[in-house]
C-alpha cells in the first residue's frame, strides 16, 4: 500500500477501491464505531454495573448480618429471660424501707452470735440512687480472727444484700488474740415515693448548678 495509491482513491466511488483498501477502510470505520460506542454508552453502562455490584455486595452483607441476628434471636431472648429472672432475684434481696430496722438487728445478732463485742455501731447518712438507697453503717468490733471471719461470712449469707467495705483490722494492745475491726457495712433498700421525689429534686438542683 503506497501513499500515491491512497491519494488516487475516489471517496465518492468506494466500489472502485481495491479490495485491500476496502478491508482497511472497513476496519477503521468499525474501530471508530466501537470506540464511539464504548465512550458514549458502554463506559456508562460499565460504571452503572459496577455501582450495582457494590450495592449488591452491601445488600448481601446486610442480609447476612440480619440473617445471623434472626438466627441468634432465640438465644438472645433466652438470655434476656435469664437476666430478668436474675434481676428479679436481686430485687427481692433489696428490703423495703420498713424492713431496714429488722436487717440492722440481724447484723447485730450475727456479730453477737459469733461472740464479738461492738464498740461502735453508727448508721451513716443514706445515699440515694435511681431506684434504691444505700444505708452505710460504721462499726468497730472486737474479737478473734476466726470470730471476725465468721461474722463477715454470716453477713454474706444473709437473705438480703449486705456488703462490707473499708476494712481495717488491727491487734488490740495487751492481747495476742483479740483484734479490732473497723468497717463500713452497706445495706440497701427500695426507694419509696418520698425518696424518689428527693432524688428527682437533687438531680434537678445539680442540673441547675451545672447550667449556672
Amino acid at each position: 500500500m503506497r501513499l500515491q495509491d491512497l491519494q488516487e482513491l475516489d471517496v465518492n466511488d468506494i466500489e472502485s477501491w481495491p479490495v485491500p483498501f476496502k478491508i482497511f477502510a472497513a476496519i477503521v470505520v468499525a474501530s471508530l464505531i466501537l470506540f464511539a460506542g464504548y465512550w458514549l454508552d458502554i463506559k456508562n453502562q460499565i460504571t452503572d454495573y459496577q455501582q450495582v455490584q457494590r450495592h449488591e455486595k452491601d445488600l448481601r452483607q446486610s442480609y447476612l448480618i440480619k440473617k445471623k441476628l434472626s438466627l441468634d434471636l432465640p438465644v438472645y431472648q433466652k438470655q434476656m429471660q435469664t437476666m430478668k429472672k436474675t434481676f428479679a432475684v436481686m430485687l427481692r434481696q433489696l428490703p423495703d424501707k420498713t424492713e431496714i430496722p429488722e436487717l440492722l438487728i440481724d447484723i447485730t445478732q450475727a456479730g453477737l452470735g459469733r461472740g464479738l463485742y461492738f464498740e461502735l455501731f453508727k448508721p451513716g447518712e443514706k445515699r440515694l440512687f435511681d431506684f434504691y438507697a444505700v444505708a452505710p453503717i460504721t462499726i468497730k468490733v472486737r474479737g478473734t480472727y476466726h470470730q471476725l471471719a465468721n461474722f463477715v461470712s454470716d453477713l454474706a449469707a444473709l437473705p438480703r444484700i449486705v456488703t462490707v467495705g473499708n476494712l481495717d483490722i488491727n491487734p488490740l494492745k495487751g492481747t495476742s488474740k483479740k483484734l479490732l475491726m473497723t468497717a463500713e457495712i452497706r445495706t440497701y433498700h427500695y426507694l419509696d415515693t418520698n425518696d424518689l421525689g428527693k432524688t428527682a429534686g437533687s438531680t434537678n438542683n445539680n442540673n441547675r448548678r451545672s447550667r449556672g
